[in-house]
Formats: structure tokens, sequence, C-alpha cells
């Protein structure tokens, strides 16, 4: 038996009997703050309303309305349901949900109330589910979880709410549930970037991280220095400046922010294709010209027409992986640092200082990788948030000194590492070994890194889920509510990559590394849904499971 087989079958062993305990209890992703349950069963009313009366939210933008349209579409799962309710018992039959929101402000920013109730049903209105939120965007998460408490059932052809009534009071662990996508490395076309967007929303991850220019390629417009994006791959691989709002808005719309980053002074040769001018030399293009009086100017540009569409209270502005030999060894920029009296070092510092400054006067306040902070950290402006990526300790370090940090050690948390298991996205504590509760509230939360070196709009989803939803459980989920063993959720985090799969979402098969691919005709999806649809035995759910893991055997042997 090969290594893989023998995997498998341990793999699959252990979900016969974690499958079984979850069977029977809460399958919603990522897990809720407080939940209680019953025992009955209830039907949607094939007309299913959205009721307000009594919110102070007007929705004017009509966030909550969309909110609800594209709940009630996944719920049905592209089903249609035609069933017979007049047989149904109308006390078992559930007309619409009714939605109380507190706040009337839909402005979407950092640290925004994101905590919701769900009653299932209204003990006020029992013909009626009963969410209430500070914000709508609490609500939004609401819906969400509402979602998946739905199932379509394929005899009665009714949708159906199981084990009522159900309370579930639940709120964020942290505001900040980041996932980066890097569209320099490949481009990645708006309608994919949407759809990443979507999916982010089914597992309450609340920032879109872009990662939009880089060494390889500059695709956006930038009004004020039109020429940047002659940096494209290509004349169809481009974001206009519209495109970019579109995406921001449609984020927005989600409760997700989106984070730009524009990655200086290194990993900038790309700008260098529509003015030459910023690279120290034709030889030597990277770091910008730190000599050049015009590379402030267009990085004042690019802020200044950024600070008109993303709309988010911080602007990454990268600082990572500088490399200053080619400041050293160009002659005009060797005789700027000599005057100036720099060395390659002090120039690093003296350029991300003055980027940082360009980006406080447009109103931002700033995000950069961790060099910035190991090299000259004390030097830092205090609305910096220091981005963890190279590894443990860093975190600790940053808030002990004052700073606010963001989490994405690059050993537990970057997508593209296809060697990292789920099971350590899920393990990956922000707070190891930070006690102080002043400094544990300087960790504004985590991020999990899809790099783009080896994904296209072919193969992100599956390289992106179903690990990402392991660590935006780990962001969402009260500490004292997550598990200390990764393998008790397996069953629970099974089926959520099955749910996501019937959203349209190309999550891979969880049992096996990033983006792998399925085992054998028919799948783990298929054998889950039918386990928890037929509501089988912990005996026959295992028994059947072992019976799949005989066949993988056989075929991989």
């Amino acid at each position: 038996m090969g290594l893989r087989s023998a995997w498998l079958v341990v793999v699959f062993l252990f979900l016969g009997v974690t499958v079984a305990k979850n069977v029977s209890g809460l399958n919603v992703w990522p897990m809720p703050k407080w939940v209680s349950r019953g025992h009955r069963r209830v039907y949607m009313s094939q007309d299913f309303q959205l009721v307000t009366d009594g919110s102070k939210y007007s929705d004017g933008s009509e966030i909550l309305k969309d909110g609800f349209t594209r709940m009630l579409d996944v719920v049905k799962v592209a089903h249609v349901v035609d069933g017979d309710l007049s047989s149904v018992d109308k006390s078992l039959i559930i007309k619409g949900i009714h939605v109380l929101i507190f706040s009337p402000d839909d402005q979407l920013q950092y640290g925004v109330a994101e905590s919701y109730k769900l009653l299932v049903p209204s003990p006020e209105m029992p013909d009626y589910v009963h969410l209430e939120a500070q914000t709508v965007y609490g609500a939004l998460h609401g819906l969400q979880t509402f979602s998946q408490l739905c199932h379509f059932n394929f005899t009665s052809r009714l949708i159906e709410v199981h084990m009522v009534p159900w309370t579930i009071i639940d709120q964020p662990r942290f505001s900040y549930r980041g996932l980066l996508i890097d569209t320099s490395r490949h481009y990645q076309p708006v309608p994919m970037i949407k759809k990443v967007i979507d999916s982010m929303a089914y597992a309450k991850l609340n920032v879109l991280h872009w990662h939009i220019v880089d060494t390889q390629s500059f695709p956006l417009e930038i009004p004020s220095y039109p020429h940047l994006w002659d940096g494209a791959y290509s004349v169809s691989e481009r974001y206009t400046f519209s495109d970019a709002a579109e995406i921001v808005s449609y984020a927005q719309r989600r409760g997700i922010n989106v984070l730009a980053e524009l990655d200086v002074p290194g990993h900038a040769l790309s700008w260098g294709h529509g003015y030459p001018s910023l690279w120290p030399s034709k030889d030597c293009q990277q770091p910008l010209d730190v000599s050049n009086e015009f590379t402030f100017k267009v990085i004042d540009g690019i802020l200044s027409d950024f600070s008109k569409i993303f709309k988010f209270k911080f602007v990454h502005l990268g600082g990572d992986e500088v490399d200053p030999s080619c400041w050293t060894t160009t002659p005009h920029i060797t005789k700027w640092l000599k005057e100036h009296r720099m060395n390659g070092s002090q120039a690093y510092q003296y350029f991300v200082l003055r980027a940082q400054k360009i980006a406080l006067s447009h109103g931002f306040e700033i995000v950069n990788w961790e060099e910035t902070f190991n090299d000259f950290g004390n030097k830092l402006s205090r609305k910096t948030v220091v981005h963890n990526w190279l590894g443990g300790g860093v975190a600790e370090q940053v808030v002990a000194s004052g700073l606010r940090c963001i989490v994405s050690n690059q050993d537990k948390w970057y997508l593209d590492h296809l060697d990292i298991p789920w099971e350590e996205f899920y393990k990956n504590e922000p707070l190891t070994n930070i006690t102080n509760p002043e400094q544990q509230s300087l960790v504004l939360g985590g991020e999990v890194c899809m790099w783009g070196e080896t994904v296209d709009g072919s193969n992100i989803e599956q390289t992106i889920w179903p690990r990402a939803a392991a660590a935006a459980e780990r962001l969402w989920t009260p500490y004292d509510k997550l598990a200390k063993d990764p393998e008790k959720v397996a069953g629970r985090l099974a089926h959520f990559s099955c749910l996501l799969n019937q959203r349209g979402v190309a999550a891979a098969p969880l049992a096996g590394p990033g983006r792998g691919a399925p085992i054998e005709p028919g799948g783990f999806c298929s054998i889950f849904m039918k386990i928890v649809q037929n509501g089988r035995t912990r005996s026959a759910m295992s028994a059947q499971l072992s019976l799949f893991v005989l066949e993988v055997f056989v075929v991989e042997s």
C-alpha cells in the first residue's frame, strides 16, 4: 500500500466517527458563539418574505434586500422548490424572516459591529424567523448562518429547517479576518474576483487584501499616471479604474472591505514599463529609484487615486524583501546617497517613512510587511499596522512595542504552500504567547494569503477552499469554543466544503493536500450528503465510509 492510500484510510476511518457526531448537531461553519436547538422540523413557505417592521435601518441602498435574495438563492441550491405544502401542518410553515436592525448607518469600516441574534422560529411570531443585529452587516452574517440551517429535501421538494427551535447568538472574535489575492503574478478576471468575494461571505471573512501590482505586472489603471498599466501582461489583462470601484462596491455590499496594496519600494519593476525613469537604470530595475523626486510624485498620484475608490481606512504599502544593491551600484543614486549621508539600509528606511507620510496625507492608516518593523520599528508611524508573515514571535514583539499587528505567518497561513494541511490552518493561533489583554487588543486579526505564482482563474478556488475556512473559524469563533484537536471538527468542515461545491464554489476535497483532486468516482461529498439526508446511524456511517476506504485502497494500491 502506498503512503497516500494509508493516509486516506486513516482520514476517512476517522471521519466515519466524526461525521456521525455532527449529523445530529450543528453543521454551521464557522461555529457561532452560543447555540441552543430543539428536535422539531419546520418548512419554508414558497413565498418566503423579508419583513423589516420596527427596524431603524431603512435599507435605501438595498444591501439587506440583496442579501436576502442571495440567501434564498443559495438555500434553493438552484433547484425548483415545487413541493406541496397543502398537507403540511400550518404551524410548521415559516412564512418569512423578520429582521430588526438598530443602526440606520450602512457605512462599512474596520470595527463595524457584526454581531447578530437568530431565533428560528421567533417566540413572538412563530411563523417567522427573527433576526436582529446592530448593523446591516451583522444581519448579513445572520442570513449566512440561517442559510446553513436550511436543507432542500429531494423527496418533498421543500426547504426544511431541522432541529428547531434554534437560538444563535453570535459575534466575531477578531475584527480583521482576511484573504489575500494576488493579481500581478496571474491576472484574475473580475468575475472570478467576485466569486471569491461571494465565497468569503459564506465563511464570514471580511477583508479582501488585493495585492494588485508587483514585479511581474501592473494591471490597474491609474488616472493620474495613465502609462503605469503599460506594465500589464497584455491589453486584455487589465482593470479599469471603474472595474476596481465595482469590485469595492460588490465587496462592500457583502460586508467585505477591500485593502489595496501598493508594494514599495521593492516588487515594483513593472512600474518602469510605462515610466522608465522610475527604474534605477535599464539594467537594474528595482527597487524604485529613491533618489528621484518623480518616484514620490507617482506614489502620491496613485494614493490620491486610491482614496477615491478604496474606502477602507487602511492601505497596504508593502515594504518587504527590499534589496538595496541597485541603489548602491547605480552611479547617480550612489551620488545621492553620499550627499544625504545614507547607506542602502538607511535609504530603505527613508523610502518607507516617506511613503507612509504620503499615505497619511490622503487619510489612510498604513499596513506594512514585517521587515519594516524588524529593521526600524521604532521609526514607523504610530498609525502603522505590522503585517507578520515570516514566522512566529513577531506579533508579540509588535504589540509589546504598542503597534498593531495582523498575523499571516507563512508556515501556517500561506495557501500557495500546498503541503500545509487544513489542520495547521485551524490550529494557528494569532495570540500565541500574548497574554496581556491590552496587547491582545492590538492584534487586529489574521489573514490567509493566496499568492499568485501558481494560481489563475482555473484553480484559485480549489487552492483557497476549504483550507481558508479552517482559518476563518479560528478568527471568528470564541477561543473556548474552538476545537483543541482539529479532527473533532473534520466532519463539520467536510460538510461546509461540500456546501461550497453545491453553491458553485470549486472547493477541493477535504481529505488531501491543498488543491487536491477527487479520489475516485462518487467521492466524499456524495457519501457524506447521503449520510446526512438519510439520518444514518453511527455504525452505518462508519461501515459505509469504511467500504469507501476499502475501494480507495484497492484502486490506489
